[in-house]
């Protein structure tokens, strides 16, 4: 993500198509997370399809080398993110599956993503410097093909901890603060529309180099990564409420100080500081929240819709509006229009959004 705007400009494409590429990207976690969810949580085998989607998504995505043109980039990425969106919420629900009454501790393995992460944009931003962006899609090929080769030495048996309560899924998305937290999730990710596609084109504007850009990028997931360390305290602690309703305020920060201080680097390393809490406490607690609403033969599902409706239908609406004001009005204004989006599912949340309480820490 942080490099695939910079990959679709090198291809000569506009702001506003580099913004629709991108929501097309993202769109798909509308609807491909929730029919692999629904088969997931009625077939089981989360593994089998984890393997399954990840195995697919290599072949998909090796056939963006055969045209460069902006029709046969969107049909590639409408068919590459159907089969990607399916593996990541099924993973999530086998991690705290596994985890069992010790879920408040998923962090401290979702730690090992910002770990991934950090490393991924540290070496392909100082690569960008020495090489033209070509090389993004190959870089990307050969992540997603170690998460098919280390997705075949997880257990299938890892994924089988089922609760017997049931809910219908129907009667769980009437409650008042289910449709708040949901509406939350959305919002949140449309925020964050112009940061994951348009700050690295942002920044090199403002003069950076590629491979301060990449530094910058991983100083956010370092923050992030030192939240997820402290996650599993800080849940119980001050509740999953409270974790998240600060994230939100936090990220409407930090995209107020990227508006206004772009050229200041001191204030820049701040705001990606931010990111442990725009991304890394806002993330956990609302997969800490959709464990506790969304139990036992929802929990396939519950993930999928989380997954859907934050980083599927907000990343997409995010994305997609920042192209078309990234022009006209201008970054500052956009990135202004974000912090004011992230405000305002902090008052959602504020309102609707209910108290949790979280097992103590053991």
């Amino acid at each position: 993500m942080p490099y695939w705007g910079l990959y679709l400009q090198w291809e000569g494409f506009s702001a506003r198509q580099i913004g629709e590429l991108t929501a097309i990207l993202l769109a798909t976690r509308i609807i491909a997370p929730n029919v692999w969810g629904w088969i997931a949580d009625h077939r089981g085998q989360r593994m089998r399809i984890v393997r399954l989607a990840s195995f697919l998504s290599i072949l998909a995505f090796s056939a963006i080398f055969i045209s460069q043109s902006y029709y046969w980039i969107a049909g590639v990425m409408v068919l590459f993110s159907f089969f990607w969106n399916a593996s990541l919420p099924q993973f999530e629900v086998t991690t705290l599956q596994h985890l069992g009454e010790h879920s408040h501790h998923y962090s401290k393995i979702r730690v090992w993503g910002s770990i991934g992460f950090i490393c991924v944009v540290v070496i392909l931003g100082w690569l960008l410097d020495r090489y033209d962006a070509g090389i993004v899609p190959y870089a990307l090929l050969i992540s997603i093909s170690g998460i098919w080769l280390i997705s075949l030495s997880v257990p299938e048996s890892a994924s089988r901890h089922l609760s017997l309560n049931h809910i219908p899924i129907k009667t769980l998305l009437k409650q008042p603060s289910v449709r708040a937290f949901l509406a939350i999730c959305f919002l949140m990710l449309v925020s964050h529309g112009p940061y994951y596609t348009f700050y690295s084109i942002y920044l090199e504007q403002h003069g950076y180099s590629r491979t301060l850009i990449g530094q910058l990028w991983a100083l956010g997931v370092i923050a992030e990564l030192m939240v997820f360390l402290v996650m599993h305290r800080w849940l119980p602690r001050f509740g999953i409420r409270k974790v998240l309703l600060a994230s939100l305020l936090l990220a409407a920060l930090r995209w107020l100080l990227i508006a206004f201080y772009a050229d200041q680097i001191l204030i820049l390393i701040v705001a990606q500081s931010l990111h442990a809490a725009s991304y890394g406490a806002y993330h956990a607690a609302s997969i800490a929240w959709v464990h506790h609403h969304f139990i036992g033969c929802n929990q396939g599902r519950g993930q999928a819709l989380y997954s859907s409706m934050s980083f599927g239908a907000g990343g997409a609406a995010g994305s997609l509006l920042s192209g078309y004001l990234w022009l006209t009005p201008g970054p500052q204004i956009t990135f202004i229009l974000a912090a004011l989006t992230a405000s305002s599912a902090f008052l959602i949340g504020f309102i609707w959004l209910k108290t949790i309480k979280t097992p103590a820490v053991k």
